[in-house]
């Protein structure tokens, strides 16, 4: 694994892919930006990489509400593999994400209520739905000294 305290978060989809970053430090997280992709996320997804450094990425895992394996859950695990191989010296985690997008909807119809988020915002939401994949890992993760 890399040294970078750098985390960033993965809401993998089939036409858009939202990234977040954070800090193992800090345990927050941030939206990034959202990548539209026609089938091949890799190279967006790769620039990313290289501009952040990441030490750590997190992959939402969308599993059932009873925690079964999903369609999207396998297409997550074959994205994954590949970015696995593309990218061998960066740890990619799950994280359980069975909830992150409504929430991530939630919080942006409070913003847009509060004025701080727009329409025209709602491209973003897939970041936003890192972000909270990201917040979740942190709460969870073990933390190290």
């Amino acid at each position: 694994m890399r040294s970078s305290g750098v985390v960033l978060a993965i809401d993998f989809g089939h036409r858009r892919i939202g990234l977040a970053s954070g800090h193992q430090i800090t345990g927050t997280a941030q939206p990034l930006k959202t990548i539209t992709h026609n089938g091949n996320p890799y190279p967006g997804i790769s620039k990313v990489f290289s501009e952040w450094n990441p030490g750590q990425v997190v992959v939402g895992l969308p599993l059932s509400a009873s925690g079964e394996e999903t369609d999207m859950s396998r297409a997550v695990r074959a994205f994954v593999d590949e970015l696995s191989d593309q990218h061998p010296g960066i740890e990619i985690v799950y994280q359980d994400e069975r909830f992150s997008s409504q929430q991530a909807d939630a919080q942006f119809k409070q913003a847009r209520q509060e004025g701080r988020a727009r329409r025209r915002h709602a491209e973003n939401l897939d970041s936003h739905a890192a972000a909270v994949i990201l917040e979740t890992w942190f709460m969870n993760a073990p933390r190290s000294n």
